[in-house]
């Protein structure tokens, strides 16, 4: 048996295109990869976490924030 870890991604949304952010380090939860990345990314403070989603041989999670939508 072959035993296979899945790399961890990070997306989030900016104008319309969507931008993966790598893992910063196996040992962060994902609210702490959320604030880590909310440095470089403003947007991302008032983000909530939706996944995770297999997809491509990769665990996806997706950083998603309501900022800047109107309805």
């Amino acid at each position: 048996m072959i035993v296979n870890t899945l790399s961890r991604i990070f997306l989030h949304s900016d104008n319309g295109q969507d931008v993966r952010l790598a893992d910063p380090g196996a040992d962060f939860s994902t609210v702490a990869v959320l604030n880590f990345y909310a440095n470089t990314y403003p947007i991302l403070t008032t983000a909530k976490i939706t996944g995770p989603e297999i997809k491509e041989d990769e665990v996806q999670y997706r950083f998603e924030t309501t900022m800047g939508t109107k309805g």
